[in-house]
């Protein structure tokens, strides 16, 4: 499963996009990122942070 927490990245924000499928993870995190904070974060960081985790 893939999960994406903004807590983990320096936001205070409960916002977590996680599922099995990763490409809709990233889709919903990217997006919340962007409207939310204004930061936009490219499809293959996302995937960077998702394989660091573990």
């Amino acid at each position: 499963m893939a999960k994406l927490v903004c807590r983990d990245y320096g936001f205070e924000c409960d916002f977590i996009a996680q599922g099995d499928d990763i490409a809709k993870v990233i889709v919903e995190y990217s997006k919340h990122s962007a409207e939310e904070h204004g930061i936009e974060y490219s499809k293959e960081a996302l995937m960077q942070f998702i394989l660091r985790k573990g």
